[in-house]
């Protein structure tokens, strides 16, 4: 593990929260941040959903740690020559501390200006397009291109940085993976998944990058806490492909009443012991993850994020150093 991020949820916080959030987290000793490019949130209860190019502008006057969009659609809801745009500007104001993490998205956040939603073989071929001219379009030259899903006619970008970002590709599912490690800089995802690390850097390389985010709740007891993110997250809980496809909070807010509170709190961690959120870290630092995100869900941002500066990020600071990892090498010897 190399660093430790926070992971900026625009589904529940306001711009000016995420902000906040933002600052705190510098101030806390976090590494970096990951941000979240949603249309609308997950339910109604979430109840906020800001543009995540808006939200990078602001963060980036009021905040130096490195930023990752994790993760934005560059196929149908915005046109990857925007994307493009948008990503070389952040780029730019980050002084090169930003990476777009791309994905092949989500129907809650893709079908709102009418077009049909394709399939996941259609979409996956729509991302390695749309990734493709965006880095055509980032090396300051005039391009024309016309493809299968997109066209552009003697598009420009002027500002542009020096050295383009690296686009970090999220995958779940073999086909993804493939795709990721065809053309990603570097691997996302939110599942504790060492098989597709070790796939992902057989193909780019052992040092290839590789990102996790993951979320928690803080509260004042166990209880308060599953009870607040329960409420907000429910579907969190829900499996399948059916995030990719159901294309409304009132349909994630069906499928959750099947998630019951208990199982739901069988993953991520919940309350104010240290304890348990230091070893809610392990199954990804396990897997291989460089940096791994984490994510409040709840009120109690400010509580957290006070308290992984005093007690969470230290501890796992301390259990990843490598002195402790030789002796620990040495011991099992």
């Amino acid at each position: 593990m190399k660093r430790i991020g926070y992971f900026l949820s625009c589904e529940e916080y306001s711009p000016e929260q995420l902000i906040e959030q933002a600052r705190l987290a510098q101030a806390a000793g976090f590494d970096a941040l990951w941000i979240s490019d949603h249309f609308h949130p997950w339910t109604d209860a979430q109840g906020e959903s800001p543009f995540v190019w808006s939200m990078i502008g602001a963060i980036s006057q009021v905040c130096d740690l490195p930023i990752t969009t994790a993760v934005t659609c560059p196929t149908v809801r915005i046109h990857p020559a925007i994307i493009a745009q948008a990503a070389a500007t952040s780029a730019l104001l980050t002084g090169g501390r930003f990476t777009l993490g791309v994905g092949s998205g989500e129907a809650l956040n893709e079908h709102i200006l009418g077009d049909v939603w394709p399939h996941a073989d259609v979409r996956l071929d729509m991302l390695e397009e749309a990734v493709g001219l965006i880095r055509e379009l980032w090396t300051d030259e005039v391009v024309s291109h016309e493809g299968p899903y997109y066209t552009v006619d003697t598009a420009r970008i002027y500002s542009v940085p020096d050295s383009p970002p690296p686009i970090y590709v999220s995958a779940f599912g073999p086909k993804a993976l493939e795709l990721a490690s065809r053309i990603g800089d570097g691997f996302i995802t939110t599942q504790p998944d060492a098989e597709s690390v070790k796939k992902f850097r057989k193909a780019k390389g052992a040092k290839a990058p590789t990102q996790a985010g993951f979320k928690v709740a803080w509260g004042k007891n166990r209880d308060a806490a599953i009870d607040a993110a329960f409420g907000i997250w429910p579907n969190a809980g829900v499996p399948g492909e059916l995030s990719q496809v159901l294309p409304s909070p009132k349909h994630f807010e069906q499928a959750a009443e099947l998630v019951t509170r208990e199982k739901f709190a069988e993953n991520g961690a919940f309350g104010p012991d240290a304890r348990e959120h230091v070893q809610a870290f392990e199954p990804f630092v396990d897997a291989g993850f460089d940096d791994i995100y984490v994510a409040n869900m709840g009120p109690d941002y400010r509580e957290m994020i006070k308290a992984y500066g005093t007690d969470v990020l230290p501890e796992l600071r301390r259990k990843r150093s490598p002195k402790k990892a030789s002796a620990a090498k040495d011991e099992k010897k």
